[in-house]
């Protein structure tokens, strides 16, 4: 068999694709809520007694009196509202907030969400959330049979929340930036430090380990901190990753690295058959005598052994090309290639990190 492997080109990449400024990062948001105009779909006030508690003191806030009075609505749902906020985001922005019913609401679809806060790690407000909930997903029930299609007790408001609170943060007062590398690596991190030495002509980078390079501000003479992420995000370096190979059991998805070696092995797979045929034969009576037809049974049982079992030889630093090739000269399917990978990988000759899921 002829094989060809082809040698991959490994692509430019900006900084700001693989790197995370030290300083520069989102705070996540959350507040306890209610939907309200709900078709029927909502929490039941019998399983869900927290839903009625909300709504009382959400109808009491704006100076209706329900003491005493029972509740059972089910065009009301209580929610988790969750969402980030962005880094320097000014009072008065906007962001998009999640919406997720914790009852037993059986969707979403058509409820707006009564005003919000949403509070951060400390405990304080930052943001206030409110509007019209989008639901992706879509349920139907009639008497004997139901149907739902996506999550439709879970939705978006797009710009549904208020920054009204900024996170205190002067980026000018940092004397040095710190770069966190998203995929820790040595050789990455070392070729981030002389990229961005090369591009300040000067030692103003420093690796300080796998995940981290370090910038002394002061040293690369820059307006402010803002100016010199503007010029050290869009420098392009060629990362360098880790071998893997990443299989998906459910859905027999696989992808290999363009790094993935293997060693000298050898790759069969036999396939055994069982046939059974049933052909009964029907014995009739001779002409004018007496009798009934009688049905004899015949059976033919057999098994097919493979006998000359496909061999597939992977040679010495067999590259992507050559093992997807190899292997689907024996005619093996994505499953199959799931087992044959694990069985290599067992074997010691899959040299990748394997993760399967």
């Amino acid at each position: 068999m002829s094989l060809s492997a082809t040698t991959p080109v490994a692509a430019q990449t900006r900084l700001k694709d693989i790197v995370e400024f030290g300083g520069v990062r989102g705070n996540d948001l959350v507040g306890y809520g209610l939907v309200v105009g709900l078709n029927g779909t909502g929490d039941g006030m019998r399983n869900s007694p927290f839903t009625e508690e909300i709504m009382v003191t959400i109808l009491e806030r704006l100076g209706v009196n329900v003491t005493g009075e029972q509740f059972r609505p089910r065009n009301v749902a209580a929610v988790i509202v969750t969402a980030t906020l962005p880094p320097f985001a000014r009072a008065g922005s906007r962001v998009d907030v999640s919406v997720s019913a914790i009852g037993d609401a059986s969707s979403l679809l058509g409820g707006t969400l009564v005003m919000t806060p949403l509070n951060g790690a400390d405990g304080n407000i930052y943001a206030v959330a409110q509007g019209s909930v989008l639901s992706g997903g879509i349920s139907i029930t009639g008497q004997a049979a139901a149907e739902t299609r996506g999550v439709p007790t879970s939705g978006v408001i797009p710009f549904g929340g208020r920054i009204e609170r900024e996170v205190d943060f002067t980026l000018s007062s940092l004397r040095s930036l710190r770069l966190s590398l998203r995929n820790a690596d040595f050789s990455t991190a070392e070729t981030i430090e002389r990229a961005i030495n090369a591009q300040f002509q000067g030692s103003i980078a420093t690796m300080l380990d796998s995940g981290t390079v370090e910038i002394d501000v002061a040293r690369a003479n820059v307006a402010s901190t803002a100016h010199l992420i503007s010029r050290i995000e869009n420098i392009l370096v060629v990362p360098q990753t880790r071998a893997r190979v990443v299989m998906d059991q459910r859905s027999g998805t696989i992808v290999i690295g363009s790094d993935v070696r293997i060693s000298h092995v050898a790759v069969s797979q036999g396939a055994l058959t069982l046939r059974v045929e049933e052909t009964p034969i029907v014995v009739q009576p001779n002409p004018f005598a007496e009798g009934e037809a009688i049905v004899v049974p015949r059976t033919r049982v057999g098994i097919d052994d493979q006998e000359e079992i496909a061999l597939v030889e992977l040679n010495t630093a067999t590259t992507l090309t050559e093992i997807v090739e190899g292997l689907s000269a024996l005619g093996v399917g994505p499953r199959e290639l799931i087992d044959l990978l694990s069985t290599i990988h067992a074997a010691g000759a899959l040299h990748a990190d394997l993760i399967i899921r």
